[in-house]
């Protein structure tokens, strides 16, 4: 075979040629041209690494089938099936077989129909024997031909053969040497002739007539062969019957949901469509279905037409309202409105049915259970809930509806509570409760109370609103109790007139928040920031009591209980805003026990661990107010605390703390159980149902669920919230008790310092010994901050360090930064040991700090450093600290221009915060004398005043005198 010469006329031809083990295939081949235009006998195979050398005569289409015919190509085929290097002819006489043919040659076929598309302008010829590329010229038919299967069945045999018309005229086709080239679908080779069908014939079912005329069925066969064969023939092609009946049948279709359920295995939905009596299932691609019906002798073949659009359709609409396909068989994908998955519960499938149950059905769906077992309610499920207010519960009527069923709620009491998803219904069929109820009716069911007739509470206020403002319920109720939740529209109570003072806004705002409580005997929390005046509006309540009660001539005691530090604090914040109180301290050891003297009082302080002692002389009292200062200190439902107090009796309830939640949301638990006893149900609820779900689970539902339920009875305002209503910078004096410790030291080096100095004053060397005046003033200050800070061998407490201890505390817990100043390095030291034995974080600074300036930048930038320790003389000048928010002077100075100083750290430019400031002053000793010294002095120590040696001078001996009372 002589090599084309592509400088010379060539052509391209492709050439149908018969391989002796892969069956017909298609090879392109170039052909050299003799010099009148014919074919010579030189020719070549081309392949896709030889074409380009015939670039000039070849199209797009024919480097497509260039490539595409080298899939059929022997070599390719070996390399591909056969992964070790083989020769052809040992391939084929050693390892090919049947059964690799049959798995080679649909691929193969794929490949020929593809490339027939492709040939239909292009040259096609019949290869000779000898491998000629155009022994015969072949044209493909211009439209498909069709193909009508004949039966004729007779008393003995059934005889079956088809014919085929092209162009509507009939071909014979039997005993005229016609090949089969492609099966899959059929491509039939006649007279040069090469056609294809209509509804993709097999070439098979052709195959057996090349060379016979009909194939005969025996009556013995007769009934499989037309169950297996005849049957599946109607579906996909024409067929001409004598001696059975073929029925072509039109229905309108229904798509059917069938729920099947085993016990062992989860809910699955089956989707098939009825068409009159016969069902399919989804997801068939046969526009045609046949059944077959034997009637005595007589067959009769139903061809029943499909609408596979309608069909799709109605599965497309499952799949959008979130079902998964499984083939015919569904599971559910159960997709909420946030388009998360829901539990992937054997009830999923249920839930997506009856909550689609009303739209399916409006869409022509209908539904069936399998037979047998458990049968489910399947219909839309709903409760009609209704709360209504009266006078001191509400109401609730609700009726549960599942699919046509009504139930009462109560019956589903325990099953919510509970999540028991399954409830039996009268009717014996089983009713799945959706999974969002347990969420959304929980709480309700768990507050409510009553056997037949559900009520709730009224200090429950926060959950019906939280129905209210949901589509779950209707629900009536006074629009005032409505709005406070929202602490908007409370009536405006009047200031007392008998209170000194300006309240805020949101004080007063507060005030009658407070008012609000009264009027539906709830209990309320007051939980704004430190330093925004709790005090200050609980006394001006108090005092509106006080002049009520002159009014309607009745008398009332409340009784408010604190820490023992800020006893000293109320008795000095009454004084000043609401003097006209009668307050009885009920502190110390020495305390007067007769409690029936408290009804001659307006108001009766005491303290938490006062309470614990005096427990069951408390209890015998019915009070009108009892209010808890700092109520974070019940936190502990085990305590002795909250068990003395939950024992005391009063009409109302209040407590105060800027701090409710110190550590874990547990801590709501026991204060709001004392301020509305079952608000939160019982611990062990609150515990499971809340606190596990918000602090383990973070669930977010969970915690406003939570929220709307105290709500209404927590009041809180944060600094930043109120800036606008606060001046620039807030002074609050604080007073501490001395331990009893802590007040024998100071009496003894009082009583020495006194005797010297009266002996002193009177024999005049006064003037000579003011150092030792001076001397003996700062020792006293030392013992009233700490004993520690003279004596280290000293083991008491200090009032005055717990008091700092405790509103430290106060202040970090809500994030705030905090200067703490004191003169004393000694006194910094016991604060410093504190804090290292407790891991807080601090900053520190005295006289002998070396880089200040890196200790200053690292407080105002590390978010986790919230305390900064200043000794005075270190910290009076050039700082700037503007992200304190909080100073805390621990020791008052003689001079009131260095406290200045230490102020303006924090508050100076670029501070846009509220600053608050905290003096704490230990009560009955020189620092309080020296505070009503330096205001009698004020004007002088301003004008003359710069150093404590110039303020001792200032000092007459009447001054010290007093100091040393």
């Amino acid at each position: 075979m002589l090599r084309v010469d592509s400088t010379k006329p060539c052509k391209i031809v492709y050439s149908i040629c018969r391989h002796d083990f892969l069956g017909f295939l298609i090879e392109p081949h170039i052909v050299q041209l003799n010099p009148d235009g014919g074919f010579s006998l030189t020719y070549q195979r081309i392949f896709s690494t030889t074409a380009s050398e015939f670039d000039s005569i070849l199209q797009d289409t024919d480097h497509k089938l260039i490539r595409l015919l080298e899939e059929t190509e022997q070599g390719h085929i070996i390399k591909r099936f056969h992964k070790k290097a083989i020769r052809p002819l040992e391939y084929f006489s050693t390892i090919f077989n049947d059964k690799i043919y049959e798995a080679i040659r649909p691929k193969i076929e794929k490949r020929l129909v593809d490339a027939f598309k492709l040939l239909i302008d292009k040259e096609l010829y019949l290869m000779s024997k000898e491998g000629w590329p155009v022994e015969r010229k072949i044209s493909i038919a211009a439209e498909p031909a069709s193909v009508l299967f004949h039966f004729r069945r007779g008393m003995t045999e059934t005889r079956y053969f088809p014919t085929i018309k092209f162009q509507g005229m009939r071909i014979e086709f039997m005993f005229k040497d016609a090949q089969i080239i492609c099966n899959q679908p059929a491509w039939l080779l006649l007279d040069d002739v090469l056609y294809y069908f209509e509804e993709e014939v097999e070439g098979k079912k052709l195959q057996p007539f090349l060379n016979k005329r009909f194939i005969s069925i025996p009556k013995s066969s007769e009934k499989t062969y037309f169950e297996k064969f005849v049957a599946p023939l109607i579906e996909k092609h024409a067929v001409y019957a004598e001696g059975f009946e073929i029925r072509t049948e039109k229905f309108d279709a229904t798509p059917v949901l069938k729920l099947l359920y085993a016990d062992s295995e989860r809910p699955q939905l089956q989707l098939y469509f009825r068409y009159g009596d016969y069902i399919f299932p989804a997801g068939s691609d046969r526009r045609i279905s046949v059944r077959t019906e034997k009637k005595d002798n007589d067959y009769i073949f139903h061809r029943i037409k499909r609408s596979l659009s309608w069909e799709k359709n109605k599965l497309n609409i499952l799949q959008e309202l979130g079902l998964k396909s499984t083939g015919s068989l569904f599971l559910s994908v159960f997709t909420t409105e946030q388009g998360s998955i829901e539990e992937d519960s054997p009830f999923s499938i249920i839930n997506w049915l009856n909550e689609h149950h009303d739209e399916l059905e409006t869409k022509g769906f209908t539904f069936e259970q399998t037979d047998g077992g458990k049968r489910f309610v399947i219909g839309k499920s709903k409760i009609d809930l209704e709360i209504r207010e009266n006078n001191d519960w509400f109401d609730i009527h609700a009726v549960v509806h599942f699919g046509p069923y009504q139930i009462p709620f109560i019956d589903l009491k325990n099953h919510i509570l509970n999540k028991i998803r399954e409830f039996k219904l009268p009717s014996g069929e089983i009713a799945v409760i959706p999974e969002h109820w347990f969420a959304q009716y929980s709480n309700l069911l768990q507050f409510t109370e009553g056997s037949k007739n559900l009520k709730l509470k009224k200090h429950h206020v926060g959950l019906v609103n939280d129905f209210a403002n949901s589509e779950l319920a209707s629900v009536s109720m006074d629009r005032k109790l409505q709005k406070l939740t929202e602490f908007e529209e409370i009536e405006d109570s009047d200031i007392p007139k008998f209170f000194n003072g300006v309240l805020r806004p949101y004080q007063k705002a507060g005030y009658n928040w407070f008012h609000f409580l009264r009027k539906y005997n709830f209990g309320g929390c007051l939980a704004d920031d430190m330093g925004l005046g709790k005090t200050v509006q609980t006394l001006a309540l108090l005092q509106k009591i006080k002049e009520e009660n002159q009014e309607e001539g009745v008398h009332t005691t409340s009784l408010i209980i604190m820490p023992t530090s800020l006893v000293y604090n109320w008795l000095n914040e009454a004084k000043k805003f609401a003097p006209k109180l009668k307050i009885h301290p009920h502190t110390g050891s020495f305390r007067n026990k007769e409690v029936e003297l408290f009804s001659n009082y307006d108001v009766v302080i005491t303290t938490y661990g006062i309470t614990r002692v005096d427990v069951e002389l408390l209890k015998t009292l019915y009070f009108n107010y009892i209010i808890l200062d700092e109520s974070q200190n019940i936190k502990n439902p085990a305590s002795k605390s909250f068990k003395a107090v939950k024992a005391l009796k009063s009409k109302h309830k209040l407590i105060l703390s800027g701090t409710p939640v110190e550590n874990t949301v547990n801590d709501l638990w026991t204060q709001m159980s004392f301020i509305n006893p079952g608000l939160l149900g019982n611990q062990h609820f609150f515990y499971t149902d809340f606190v596990v779900p918000i602090e383990k689970k973070k669930d977010e539902e969970k915690a406003a669920k939570l929220q709307a339920l105290i709500k209404p009875f927590v009041l809180r305002r944060t600094k930043a919230q109120v800036a606008t209503e606060l001046p620039a910078k807030t002074e609050n004096l604080f007073y501490c008790q001395m331990s009893e410790d802590q007040k024998e030291y100071y009496e003894k080096i009082k009583s020495e310092y006194r005797n010297a100095l009266i002996a002193n004053l009177d024999d005049g060397s006064f003037k000579r010994s003011q150092i030792q005046v001076l001397q003996g003033l700062t020792k006293l200050r030392q013992i009233a901050n700490h004993p520690l800070m003279i004596d280290e061998g000293y083991e008491g407490d200090s009032g005055k360090f717990e008091n700092v201890i405790h509103t430290l505390q106060n202040v970090l817990s809500r994030g705030h930064k905090v200067l703490v100043f004191s003169q004393f390095v000694k006194q910094l030291d016991i604060y410093r040991r504190y804090f290292q034995d407790q891991n807080i974080p601090f900053a520190y600074l005295d006289g002998a700090t070396s880089k200040r300036g890196e200790v200053v930048r690292e407080f105002q930038a590390n978010k986790d450093i919230k305390l900064f320790l200043i000794s005075i003389k270190a910290g009076g000048v050039g700082l700037n600290l503007t992200e304190a928010d909080y100073v805390f002077i621990l020791d008052p100075w003689w001079n009131p221009a260095v406290e200045q100083q230490a102020i303006d750290r924090t508050h100076r430019i670029g501070q846009n915060k509220n600053v608050f400031i905290y003096k704490f002053i230990t009560k009955d000793t020189v620092e309080e004398k020296i505070l009503a010294l330096q205001n009698r002095k004020r004007k002088v120590a301003e004008s003359l005043i710069t150093t404590e040696e110039s303020f001792v001078k200032s000092l007459t001996p009447k001054d010290i005198a007093d100091i040393l009372s």
